[in-house]
């Protein structure tokens, strides 16, 4: 399950990572993101009206209404922030986004807790040339509507696929991990139909990815480095 990553890749590098034409980038001042949380937002690229994909700020994390289960009030909104692979093509608040709505998510590395109090993070990376290579989460994405306290309200949001974990994970989450897609199947996960879209779904290569960084509290760089 991932619910904290980093995204540090400049505006510029995202467009040409994932072919987005400088038009439409939508990002405004992009900053970079050493800690992404749900409700966040975050760089999401996605299909616009014309059929050609953009750079968009979303929020982290499918909103559905929820209620108090002592009063039955209507409280602050649920963030479904990782889907499930197994589950995207039958539940009800995965299978439409799925069949319409898949994005990429841009990222840096991840971040896994371990243990409680104190927990222990890691964080995992892809090995390359570079000190943590940019890569892309196979995400989904959709304008939640939901009752808030005040009354309806609505956002766009995003969610990230989650699969089996991979032998690096394994250690540290023994579940599930987030889908990273590799750039040559980009493509095929934006354009292509339901089914090439499931054949992505499994865990990357272990051989291929690090761990950069673990302790206690490394949530984030106080610094402002990347984590």
């Amino acid at each position: 399950m991932c619910n904290l990553y980093s995204n540090t890749i400049p505006a510029t590098a995202m467009r040409q990572l994932f072919d987005v034409a400088v038009e439409r980038d939508r990002l405004g001042n992009a900053v970079p993101l050493p800690a992404i949380y749900p409700k966040h937002l975050a760089p999401v690229v996605r299909k616009g009206d014309e059929g050609k994909r953009e750079l968009v700020p979303l929020s982290w994390g499918f909103r559905t209404t929820k209620k108090s289960k002592k009063t039955g009030a209507i409280i602050q909104p649920g963030a479904w922030n990782n889907a499930r692979d197994d589950k995207v093509r039958s539940n009800g608040l995965w299978k439409q986004s799925f069949e319409e709505r898949r994005c990429l998510v841009p990222a840096s590395s991840f971040c896994e807790a371990q243990g409680r109090n104190p927990a222990t993070y890691h964080w995992f990376a892809l090995k390359g040339d570079e000190d943590r290579p940019p890569f892309a989460f196979a995400g989904l994405w959709q304008n939640s509507r939901y009752q808030g306290e005040e009354g309806p309200e609505e956002v766009v949001t995003y969610t990230v696929i989650t699969t089996t974990a991979n032998e690096l994970v394994k250690p540290i989450h023994p579940q599930r991990m987030p889908v990273i897609l590799k750039p040559q199947d980009y493509e095929q996960w934006m354009d292509g139909n339901a089914d090439d879209a499931f054949e992505l779904l499994e865990p990357f290569n272990s051989n291929e990815m690090q761990i950069v960084r673990s302790g206690e509290g490394e949530k984030s760089d106080p610094a402002g480095r990347l984590p």
